[in-house]
């Protein structure tokens, strides 16, 4: 099978960045949770109107900025978030744009709401409104219904009602997140951790201290005398400063020179040439987790040591087993039975073609038909076939759905892949051929070159799960043949 590793360029090896980044803004400004609403209930503290101005900083230099308001109405209170980020991965400069609306009831649950993210490559909108024991999500042409067991508040919400409250110091509460990747719900833990005195816009003042930990990493946030949070720190290095209105909106033209996936890269103590040519790569790793998927399949991890041999495609292909079933199942944004799709498909593989015929055949369509760009998106396999682009997430969810669709089963791997002298977070896909195989639409290679280490496997939604080992990995190559 032929490869095309020298038509690939970084960029689109190291976007899987703006998917994650996508998740983690959608989570931090438009997350909400699940809670029994005494937590909640108002102290002895006067909840009145305020906003705030915070810089955004990456590695204490400016990105951006955020405005936050945040009001009592006659029924509840209102939420307004403004917040604009510039950011540079691998060379391309991208102003990100995020608002979110949200109206509140008395008890700071969440009643409505309305979220708009963009850059000049996407524009991202979704709405919300909670029924009765339902939350009904609008997000582009796709509506959901999220069965409620108890009320739901926003995030940005629940500072708010731990100031009011009170929460005890030292006291940790655990609340379940609304993951919009999955549609599903993750597990926070908030800790209040007392006051500490801190310099907020030249002026010492006493600040409420809470960690927010959230897939194995931690956010801090400090709430200040008036109830306004007035800093905050914790994922990719991000920190947020509060500020005056005239600070904010300063210096917003100053060129970015941080490279975030660059600054996440995993640096190779040796070149690795001709990576296509190569069948084995042996390697020591450090900074990972047990969480991760490291040992299985082609990897082997043994006492640190993780051994990638290149797998060989099966020369017969048999009736997959019943395990294999849930690989075939359409999920909210791998499509592989919508009417579009298998459409798609059947023009692309005859039905007398073999399996491992229609997955190569599948592979290079996507590969020579998806151009490749960055696409600040929770990936979906229906949007990228209808817009015929997409970075890594984009080919990989189309390739499990197409293939699915052709009846392979298929899953989507999360982990690193080598690229001029360092390794960059990446995505691609594994498709049952009799055994488990590896695909790469993006480069096009079947199987992919052992320069890709899985981290994950599974759908979009476990790439969250990468945050627990971002900018703790460590590779040293032993041996390359």
């Amino acid at each position: 099978m032929r490869t095309h590793v020298k038509r690939v360029k970084p960029l689109w090896i190291a976007v899987i960045f703006f998917g994650l980044l996508f998740m983690l803004l959608l989570f931090f400004r438009l997350g909400f949770f699940h809670k029994d609403t005494s937590f909640v209930l108002l102290g002895n503290k006067l909840i009145s109107e305020k906003e705030s101005w915070m810089n955004i900083l990456q590695k204490d230099k400016k990105i951006g900025y955020s405005l936050r308001r945040f009001a009592p109405e006659e029924n509840g209170f209102s939420i307004f978030e403004s917040t604009y980020m510039r950011i540079n991965i691998m060379g391309m400069v991208q102003d990100i744009y995020i608002h979110t609306n949200g109206i509140l009831n008395s008890d700071f649950s969440l009643a409505s709401f309305q979220f708009n993210l963009r850059s000049s490559m996407f524009n991202f909108k979704a709405n919300g409104k909670v029924e009765g024991n339902k939350l009904a999500i609008t997000a582009g042409e796709q509506k959901y219904e999220i069965l409620l067991e108890d009320n739901l508040y926003l995030i940005s919400g629940i500072l708010d009602a731990a100031w009011a409250s009170g929460l005890e110091q030292n006291l940790t509460k655990t609340f379940f997140v609304f993951d919009p990747a999955s549609m599903g719900l993750r597990p926070v833990r908030i800790t209040m951790h007392g006051s500490e005195s801190m310099e907020v816009m030249g002026y010492k003042q006493n600040a409420d201290k809470l960690t927010i930990d959230f897939m194995g990493s931690s956010m801090t946030a400090w709430i200040g005398e008036d109830g306004c949070v007035v800093a905050e720190e914790g994922f990719m290095g991000i920190k947020l400063v509060r500020v005056s209105k005239d600070e904010a909106l300063k210096d917003l033209d100053i060129p970015i020179d941080q490279d975030i996936a660059e600054i996440f890269s995993v640096v190779s103590n040796v070149s690795i040439k001709q990576r296509d040519k190569i069948n084995l790569l042996k390697l020591r790793i450090s900074g990972i987790n047990d969480s991760l998927s490291l040992s299985g399949g082609r990897q082997s991890l043994v006492d640190g040591i993780l051994t990638i041999n290149k797998e060989k495609i099966p020369k017969i292909i048999g009736i997959y087993e019943d395990s294999k079933e849930i690989y075939f199942r359409p999920t909210p944004f791998v499509q592989s039975d919508h009417p579009e799709i298998k459409s798609k498909v059947n023009e692309i593989v005859l039905p007398n073609d073999p399996p491992l015929t229609k997955a190569q055949k599948i592979m290079h369509w996507i590969y020579e038909n998806i151009q490749k760009r960055p696409v600040l998106s929770v990936p979906n396999a229906l949007e990228t076939l209808r817009n015929r682009m997409g970075d890594c997430n984009e080919h990989s969810v189309l390739m499990a759905a197409m293939a699915r669709a052709a009846g392979i089963p298929a899953q989507i791997e999360t982990g690193l892949v080598y690229m001029k002298d360092r390794f960059y977070y990446h995505a691609w896909n594994v498709i049952y051929l009799g055994d488990w195989v590896t695909v790469d639409a993006l480069m096009g290679q079947m199987p992919a070159d052992v320069t890709h280490i899985r981290f994950i496997r599974g759908e979009p939604d476990r790439q969250i799960d990468l945050i627990k080992v971002i900018g703790k990995v460590e590779i040293k190559i032993l041996e390359q043949s």
